[in-house]
């Protein structure tokens, strides 16, 4: 049983922290919920401490009473700056600024305040301090909106509150030390100087998977091509529009411990692409295209004693799955992992995924699930091939 403070702040999302405490105190932890006076607004302390299963202490300082874990769910703007410049203007600012175990960070709020410099700024602050951020997800805001912001379920923090606690060192499990570097997005090749052969990749999956990598405590590397969502903070970010660029980007850094490659790069390209911009003028337009370099080809070529390799194969249908399969010799990687794109509902631009995890030991299908749940599952097959290695 661990000692958990469950901090709420104001805005909508705290009545899911309800959830969370419960979640928490079904599994045996002791929980102290701090509410500010914004999220008493929407949810009463009461509630909170009737969820705990305990009456609210008389003590006056309960944020001086040692505790293994704080948790913050949901953290809004406001406070998330105040708990990055140490502000203690409150009870729950006052118990984070005298905590000195593992923090939970659940922020939830308005797209646009997320995505806003200061926030980042702000957020990358207490990264760097050791705090691990859940999110936030895509999805229909209390605003109506639909974008980036909206709190991560109950279940994934409570998930990761556990891994934190579990965790040798209160590391967030076996990628603590190891360098990752992970490619997402989608590759273009340019046709002129204002078109390109192109393909849907947003770069959801393989940013999903450099949040969780860098919350599991890996120092990761973003290799980024043309993505469609925003970057994550805490990670090196190095841009790779085309596969050239890529494949030059990864062979550079070819002595990470483990590397995702999750970009859909373009296996053609304009054998001569145009300096200038062709004119629209009715005419039929032929292009010759040549192949692109194989970039897990030659990561797997130049790959080291003890690294891990996972490639991604967007292919359709049994026969898709057939060559995925083929791939972990062909390529020399440890894992492979099939995304079936014949499907509408997952995969490219959709906010959820199903994937087959292919290994020479064995392959399992990760049902349909919100991307970073799948990132999880891809990592915890990655630490798992790690362990086997002895």
């Amino acid at each position: 049983m661990a000692r958990i403070v469950v901090g709420v702040t104001g805005g909508i999302a705290a009545y899911k922290a309800c959830e969370l405490v419960r979640l928490l105190v079904r599994a045996g932890h002791d929980v102290t919920p701090i509410t500010t006076r914004g999220a008493e607004r929407f949810v009463a302390a009461e509630t909170f401490w009737a969820l705990a299963r305990k009456h609210p202490p008389e003590d006056p300082y309960p944020h001086l009473r040692d505790a293994d874990l704080l948790v913050v769910a949901p953290l809004t703007a406001h406070t998330l700056a105040r708990l990055a410049h140490g502000l203690a203007d409150d009870l729950l600012a006052e118990t984070a600024l005298a905590h000195r175990g593992p923090v939970v960070l659940a922020p939830a709020m308005n797209t646009a305040m997320w995505e806003h410099p200061a926030t980042q700024a702000n957020l990358a602050l207490l990264v760097a301090r050791g705090a691990v951020v859940v999110g936030p997800e895509e999805g229909e805001l209390g605003e109506g909106l639909v974008g980036m912001g909206r709190l991560a379920e109950p279940g994934e923090i409570a998930r990761r509150v556990e891994a934190l606690l579990t965790a040798p060192g209160g590391s967030t499990a076996g990628l603590a030390g190891l360098r990752v570097l992970v490619t997402a997005g989608g590759t273009r090749e340019p046709l002129d100087q204002v078109r390109f052969v192109g393909n849907r990749s947003s770069g959801r999956m393989g940013v999903a998977l450099a949040e969780t990598a860098r919350d599991r405590g890996a120092s990761v590397t973003l290799l980024a091509s043309n993505l469609q969502v925003p970057a994550p903070h805490g990670i090196e970010l190095v841009p790779v529009p085309t596969a050239a660029d890529l494949r030059r980007e990864a062979l550079a850094r070819s002595d990470a411990d483990v590397v995702l490659m999750a970009a859909a790069v373009a296996d053609y390209r304009p054998a001569e692409p145009l300096t200038g911009k062709r004119p629209k003028d009715g005419e039929l337009w032929t292009v010759d295209l040549v192949p692109t370099a194989d970039v897990a080809r030659a990561l797997g070529a130049a790959r080291r004693d003890g690294q891990l390799l996972v490639a991604f194969g967007a292919e359709s249908g049994e026969e898709g799955l057939d060559r995925k399969r083929a791939m972990l010799t062909d390529k020399n990687v440890d894992l492979v992992v099939y995304n079936d794109v014949g499907r509408e509902d997952v995969g490219f631009e959709a906010e959820q995924n199903e994937v087959v995890l292919i290994a020479r030991d064995g392959e399992r299908t990760v049902g349909k699930a919100p991307k970073r749940a799948i990132a999880a599952a891809i990592l915890d097959e990655v630490e798992r091939l790690r362990e086997a290695r002895g």
